[in-house]
């Protein structure tokens, strides 16, 4: 499963790039003395077009089979964490993880923010083997500059400082700034775990992608609520668990909201996809490296097509489009889950892999989660996730919620059950069970554990 690309800078890697580069000898006549063909500019794409595009691309139909997990981390000082780094030594311990041999793809967030995306694995064991491997080798160098990870849902510190200074960066901070602030408070404090599973079968039943998609909107509260690591004292989310839902819900008006849940899911979601504003129309190809892109308002990517302005649109930016939609779920061929906070702890993030991967891939832990979600649907409601009073108080009471904490408690311990059958090594099975002891089953989650800013940030007094 590929990494998030949506707000990151990817890393380039032998494996990623293209083959065709060598498919000419550069001593040959006609490689060395041809002029170069001239570039047919792609070609405009209809609305029926872009409607088979993500019909054919969201939702990727077959036995759930592989599991991936992409890991964000602040990255402090490891004697003064609660001091802004400055960029040279950021992009230094960038540069120190890229060069390390891994299993997994670095990315970095617009703020400095350090992802590892794991490769797309046939077993849980595989997937935390590989990570486990990485996070150790990248933590090591990182010590050598007197740095640290750090898993926290929201970064206390401020102001907001963007590393990343591309075109799109520049673009998306314009657009976001017309919401408010939460669109830089997304870009340079948040960080996240998200896990990725597959779409499930095409037909209908315990593993089918319709329920699997319906199950993880409901269900994805519940996961908000007991891994809430977030908390803010001041400001708009002063009080919530879970300040990080916050800032995603105040991103703008669609940008952040999973589609409607009473709607056949590639229909909803291809709706969705073009009725949502377009974010930002890249610079033409060719033109001069930094060139500013374009931040159009107000303009909806069927509108685009429709009216063919500010330049016809094409595939490849529908392909972008899509990149730039940031729902509690999004489908990408798999479903990627984006709710989790960061988490606490050298092996906090094992938990939340371990229980997704679990509550739906396991049959017997699937039914279980489907019929506690299926409970929570009134709370639910009309209103498209986050902005709905289920997810409202996951991110704003964490398991303190009587309703969140009992579904909570049936989803961990049938996660528990199902982990022996799902070949979970003892380290996995031991540190989800301590999770649920400390947290789950007294009604608590990580974001009660260190309330306070400096708390936070030096990472005293927490346990995954």
């Amino acid at each position: 499963m590929p990494p998030d690309t949506s707000t990151s800078q990817t890393s380039s890697s032998p494996s990623s790039r293209s083959i065709s580069s060598s498919s000419s000898s550069p001593s040959s006549p006609s490689s060395s003395l041809a002029p170069p063909a001239p570039s047919t500019p792609p070609e405009p794409i209809s609305e029926t077009e872009a409607e088979e595009l993500i019909h054919g691309i969201c939702f990727k139909t077959g036995p759930p089979r592989v599991l991936g997990a992409e890991l964000e981390w602040l990255v402090l000082d490891a004697e003064r964490p609660g001091r802004p780094l400055a960029p040279e030594r950021l992009t230094a311990a960038h540069e120190a993880a890229r060069a390390l041999p891994l299993h997994s793809r670095i990315t970095v967030e617009p703020g400095g923010q350090l992802e590892l995306s794991s490769a797309p694995a046939d077993s849980l064991s595989a997937c935390v083997d590989d990570l486990q491997a990485d996070l150790t080798a990248v933590r090591e160098a990182l010590r050598a500059q007197g740095l640290v990870l750090r898993g926290l849902g929201q970064d206390p510190r401020r102001p907001y400082r963007r590393l990343l200074t591309d075109p799109r960066y520049e673009a998306m901070e314009r657009y976001l700034d017309r919401a408010g602030p939460a669109g830089r408070a997304m870009m340079c404090a948040s960080a996240s775990v998200q896990v990725c599973v597959d779409a499930g079968h095409e037909e209908p039943g315990p593993l089918g992608h319709g329920r699997r998609w319906r199950l993880a909107h409901l269900l994805g509260a519940v996961l908000v609520a007991a891994f809430a690591n977030s908390p803010a004292v001041e400001g708009p989310y002063a009080g919530w668990r879970c300040a990080r839902q916050g800032v995603w819900e105040d991103l703008d008006t669609g940008r952040s909201l999973a589609p409607p849940l009473d709607m056949e899911p590639r229909a909803a979601w291809t709706r969705h996809v073009l009725d949502t504003r377009v974010m930002c129309v890249r610079a033409p190809e060719g033109a001069p490296e930094g060139r500013p892109w374009t931040v159009p308002d107000g303009l909806t990517f069927r509108d685009w097509i429709r009216t063919g302005g500010p330049r016809p649109a094409t595939a490849g930016d529908l392909e972008y489009h899509l990149t730039t939609l940031f729902p509690p779920v999004r489908p990408r061929g798999h479903l990627e889950l984006r709710m989790i906070d960061a988490q606490p702890g050298d092996d906090g993030w094992l938990v939340p892999v371990a229980v997704v991967h679990a509550l739906f891939d396991d049959p017997e832990a699937a039914e279980t989660a489907y019929r506690v979600s299926k409970a929570l649907a009134d709370s639910y409601g009309p209103h498209p996730a986050p902005r709905n009073p289920l997810w409202r108080s996951a991110a704003r009471a964490g398991l303190a919620d009587p309703e969140l904490r009992s579904a909570a408690t049936a989803c961990f311990l049938a996660a528990a059950e199902a982990l022996p059958r799902l070949g979970a090594s003892d380290l996995v099975r031991d540190t989800v069970g301590a999770f649920t002891e400390r947290h789950v089953l007294a009604g608590r989650c990580p974001a009660d554990d260190h309330p306070h800013p400096r708390q936070q940030l030096s990472g005293k007094g927490t346990r995954p």
